[in-house]
Protein backbone atom coordinates (compact mmCIF):
# COMPACT_ATOMS: atom_id res chain seq x y z
CA UNK A 1 0.00 0.00 0.00
CA UNK A 2 1.45 3.32 -1.08
CA UNK A 3 0.78 5.85 1.67
CA UNK A 4 2.84 8.64 0.08
CA UNK A 5 -0.12 9.67 -2.06
CA UNK A 6 -2.30 9.99 1.02
CA UNK A 7 0.21 12.07 2.96
CA UNK A 8 -0.06 15.80 2.36
CA UNK A 9 3.12 17.61 1.35
CA UNK A 10 4.77 19.91 3.85
CA UNK A 11 3.69 23.50 3.30
CA UNK A 12 6.19 26.05 2.07
CA UNK A 13 8.08 27.88 4.80
CA UNK A 14 6.22 31.08 5.67
CA UNK A 15 7.80 32.57 8.81
CA UNK A 16 7.77 36.18 7.68
CA UNK A 17 11.19 36.12 5.98
CA UNK A 18 11.54 35.74 2.23
CA UNK A 19 13.49 32.81 0.83
CA UNK A 20 16.52 34.88 -0.20
CA UNK A 21 16.85 36.45 3.27
CA UNK A 22 16.49 33.04 4.91
CA UNK A 23 19.18 31.66 2.62
CA UNK A 24 21.62 34.50 3.34
CA UNK A 25 21.15 34.19 7.09
CA UNK A 26 21.45 30.39 6.96
CA UNK A 27 24.68 30.65 4.96
CA UNK A 28 26.08 33.11 7.48
CA UNK A 29 25.02 30.92 10.38
CA UNK A 30 26.69 27.96 8.68
CA UNK A 31 30.00 29.85 8.67
CA UNK A 32 29.43 30.82 12.28
CA UNK A 33 28.69 27.20 13.18
CA UNK A 34 31.91 26.12 11.47
CA UNK A 35 33.94 28.68 13.42
CA UNK A 36 32.22 27.76 16.68
CA UNK A 37 32.76 24.02 16.09
CA UNK A 38 36.42 24.50 15.21
CA UNK A 39 36.91 26.55 18.37
CA UNK A 40 35.02 23.94 20.42
CA UNK A 41 37.29 21.18 19.10
CA UNK A 42 40.43 23.21 19.78
CA UNK A 43 39.27 24.03 23.32
CA UNK A 44 38.52 20.36 24.02
CA UNK A 45 41.91 19.36 22.60
CA UNK A 46 43.70 21.81 24.88
CA UNK A 47 41.67 20.58 27.87
CA UNK A 48 43.01 17.09 27.22
CA UNK A 49 46.60 18.16 26.56
CA UNK A 50 47.42 21.11 28.82
CA UNK A 51 50.39 20.63 31.14
CA UNK A 52 52.52 22.77 33.42
CA UNK A 53 52.00 24.96 36.47
CA UNK A 54 48.61 26.21 35.22
CA UNK A 55 47.31 22.69 34.58
CA UNK A 56 44.45 22.58 37.08
CA UNK A 57 43.23 26.11 36.43
CA UNK A 58 43.27 25.72 32.65
CA UNK A 59 42.00 22.15 32.63
CA UNK A 60 38.89 23.29 34.52
CA UNK A 61 38.51 26.54 32.54
CA UNK A 62 38.79 24.78 29.19
CA UNK A 63 36.25 22.15 30.28
CA UNK A 64 33.78 24.84 31.33
CA UNK A 65 34.20 26.60 28.00
CA UNK A 66 33.99 23.56 25.73
CA UNK A 67 30.94 22.23 27.60
CA UNK A 68 29.11 25.53 27.13
CA UNK A 69 30.21 25.72 23.50
CA UNK A 70 28.99 22.18 22.78
CA UNK A 71 25.48 23.03 23.95
CA UNK A 72 25.44 26.24 21.91
CA UNK A 73 26.36 24.42 18.69
CA UNK A 74 23.01 22.66 18.74
CA UNK A 75 21.08 25.92 18.98
CA UNK A 76 22.91 27.35 15.97
CA UNK A 77 22.36 24.22 13.87
CA UNK A 78 18.68 24.14 14.82
CA UNK A 79 18.29 27.78 13.80
CA UNK A 80 19.71 26.95 10.37
CA UNK A 81 17.16 24.12 10.10
CA UNK A 82 14.32 26.41 11.22
CA UNK A 83 15.26 28.71 8.34
CA UNK A 84 14.80 25.75 5.98
CA UNK A 85 18.36 24.75 5.18
CA UNK A 86 20.60 21.82 6.08
CA UNK A 87 23.18 22.52 8.78
CA UNK A 88 26.78 21.61 7.95
CA UNK A 89 27.89 18.60 9.92
CA UNK A 90 31.14 17.16 8.64
CA UNK A 91 34.77 18.01 9.29
CA UNK A 92 35.20 18.72 5.59
CA UNK A 93 32.31 21.22 5.59
CA UNK A 94 33.49 22.87 8.80
CA UNK A 95 37.04 23.14 7.44
CA UNK A 96 35.76 24.70 4.21
CA UNK A 97 33.48 27.19 5.98
CA UNK A 98 35.58 28.14 9.01
CA UNK A 99 37.70 31.28 9.26
CA UNK A 100 39.72 29.56 12.01
CA UNK A 101 42.65 27.55 10.69
CA UNK A 102 43.13 24.10 12.09
CA UNK A 103 46.38 23.98 14.04
CA UNK A 104 48.96 21.29 13.45
CA UNK A 105 49.15 18.50 16.00
CA UNK A 106 50.32 19.55 19.44
CA UNK A 107 53.82 18.79 20.47
CA UNK A 108 54.58 17.53 23.96
CA UNK A 109 56.36 20.83 24.51
CA UNK A 110 53.39 23.06 23.54
CA UNK A 111 53.29 25.66 26.29
CA UNK A 112 50.04 26.53 28.07
CA UNK A 113 50.57 30.17 27.07
CA UNK A 114 50.41 29.20 23.39
CA UNK A 115 47.18 27.31 24.02
CA UNK A 116 45.67 30.34 25.76
CA UNK A 117 46.88 32.62 22.95
CA UNK A 118 45.30 30.40 20.29
CA UNK A 119 41.99 30.24 22.17
CA UNK A 120 41.99 34.02 22.62
CA UNK A 121 42.50 34.49 18.88
CA UNK A 122 39.87 31.81 18.14
CA UNK A 123 37.23 33.40 20.36
CA UNK A 124 37.88 36.76 18.73
CA UNK A 125 37.47 35.16 15.27
CA UNK A 126 34.11 33.74 16.37
CA UNK A 127 33.15 37.24 17.55
CA UNK A 128 34.00 38.78 14.19
CA UNK A 129 31.96 36.16 12.35
CA UNK A 130 29.03 36.65 14.75
CA UNK A 131 29.07 40.41 14.11
CA UNK A 132 29.02 39.92 10.32
CA UNK A 133 26.15 37.44 10.42
CA UNK A 134 24.28 39.50 13.02
CA UNK A 135 24.23 42.42 10.57
CA UNK A 136 22.84 40.20 7.80
CA UNK A 137 20.17 38.80 10.15
CA UNK A 138 19.27 42.27 11.40
CA UNK A 139 18.86 43.62 7.87
CA UNK A 140 16.60 40.64 7.10
CA UNK A 141 14.48 41.29 10.18
CA UNK A 142 15.41 37.88 11.60
CA UNK A 143 15.12 38.66 15.30
CA UNK A 144 15.63 35.07 16.56
CA UNK A 145 18.97 34.84 14.72
CA UNK A 146 19.95 38.31 15.96
CA UNK A 147 19.15 37.23 19.52
CA UNK A 148 21.09 33.97 19.19
CA UNK A 149 24.14 35.72 17.72
CA UNK A 150 24.02 38.48 20.35
CA UNK A 151 24.09 35.86 23.10
CA UNK A 152 26.99 34.01 21.46
CA UNK A 153 28.87 37.25 20.93
CA UNK A 154 28.61 38.06 24.65
CA UNK A 155 29.94 34.62 25.61
CA UNK A 156 32.88 34.65 23.21
CA UNK A 157 33.86 38.23 24.07
CA UNK A 158 33.93 37.19 27.73
CA UNK A 159 36.01 34.09 26.97
CA UNK A 160 38.49 36.17 24.93
CA UNK A 161 38.81 38.66 27.79
CA UNK A 162 39.29 35.94 30.41
CA UNK A 163 41.91 34.14 28.34
CA UNK A 164 43.73 37.33 27.40
CA UNK A 165 43.89 38.25 31.11
CA UNK A 166 45.95 35.11 31.77
CA UNK A 167 48.63 36.38 29.40
CA UNK A 168 48.92 39.92 30.77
Amino acid sequence: MDTTRDTPAAPAIDIGLDAQDRKQVAEGLSGFLADAYTLYLKTHNFHWNVTGPMFNTLHVMFETQYTEQWTALDAVAERIRALGFPAPGSYAEFNRLSSIAEEPALRESTDWREMVRQLTVGNEAVCRTARRVLQVADEAGDDPSVDLLTQRLQVHEKYAWMLRSLLQ
